[in-house]
């Protein structure tokens, strides 16, 4: 998705955020206070940006760890288990 941001049919909104997010994956170095400004103006607020970056970062760090570790995906049965427990449970283990 990130590789077609300027060209995927997404509100203006939208843009702005992938736009802004692309930037942070590519290279956070570069992201710049008239990226942060964009967004703004687009309709972000701060909280929803500050929530993005954080679900970026913490992405690219799983997937590094992943990556560097090892560790294996799990089966198919395991998501659709996980996902059934998730929508029934929520993330709470208390009954």
């Amino acid at each position: 998705m990130l590789e077609n941001v300027a060209t995927a049919k997404l509100s203006d909104k939208d843009r702005a955020l992938y736009t802004l997010v692309k930037k942070v994956v590519e290279n956070s170095v570069d992201t710049s206070q008239a990226d942060i400004d964009t967004a703004r103006a687009a309709g972000w607020s701060d909280e929803a940006l500050y929530d993005a970056f954080t679900v970026v970062s913490l992405f690219q760090f799983y997937n590094a760890w992943i990556d560097t570790t090892g560790v294996g995906d799990m089966p198919a049965f395991a998501y659709e288990m996980s996902g059934k427990r998730l929508a029934t449970q929520g993330y709470s283990q208390e009954k």
